[in-house]
């Protein structure tokens, strides 16, 4: 059922959102590197390797360069435009393409790079791996803040692998311990409000039952 939902309402949001995609395509064709999209490869379903779309925010050399496929917030890679397209999320609209295609979900875990997805709990990982990976989730709704966190670290790389990764794979055991449509359907109008208000909603009913945010991510929560 939930497959259908995907197709229905990614089919759904393309037709709706072309004005919109094709304006940021001319937009980003004439604009800082020229690049319109930005494939990358990313770890899906039992671990496949899938290549989602982005439009393109960065520089084409930014995975080789600073803090690679980690993004801090003001990373100077980013190009004025993507900042953007970041700040409201909607470099991430070409995934719609990916899930029409079954390679995500409108709702899952995230789906990882290599280097982000080994930064998961290992008893976590094969868990994620179970479901389709999303272009929203609970992991998403919780951390709309992460290039802040990590900005504010003192140490980016240790708040990434020992704070920020091992509380998002729990959020994403406790999706897929707790999927249903009805949650399906509650991350989608939880994401929309989270993007035009920058707040959860929720969190104390639906969300109740959530792993503890640790101490050091309650101001970014």
């Amino acid at each position: 059922m939930q497959r259908l939902f995907d197709i229905v309402l990614s089919g759904g949001a393309i037709i709706l959102l072309a004005p919109l995609l094709l304006t940021i395509i001319i937009i980003l064709r004439f604009t800082g590197e020229k690049e319109v999209f930005f494939a990358q490869s990313r770890i899906g379903k039992n671990g496949v390797r899938i290549k989602i779309l982005k439009f393109a925010t960065m520089l084409k050399d930014s995975p080789k360069i600073g803090t690679g496929t980690v993004t801090l917030q003001d990373d100077p890679r980013v190009l004025p435009v993507g900042k953007v397209l970041r700040k409201s999320k909607i470099n991430e609209l070409p995934q719609l393409f990916n899930i029409l295609m079954g390679d995500m979900s409108i709702i899952g875990p995230r789906p990882q790079t290599q280097r982000c997805f080994e930064a998961f709990p290992e008893h976590l990982q094969e868990i994620i791996l179970s479901v389709r990976p999303g272009l929203s989730g609970i992991g998403s709704i919780f951390f709309r803040n992460e290039e802040l966190m990590m900005h504010d670290a003192d140490n980016a790389d240790e708040m990434y692998d020992n704070i920020i990764m091992p509380f998002k794979g729990k959020l994403e055991e406790w999706y897929v311990k707790n999927r249903s449509l009805a949650m399906y359907l509650t991350l989608i109008v939880a994401t929309i409000i989270v993007v035009f208000t920058g707040k959860i909603p929720f969190l104390d009913r639906v969300f109740s039952s959530a792993p503890r945010v640790p101490k050091e991510l309650e101001p970014y929560i």
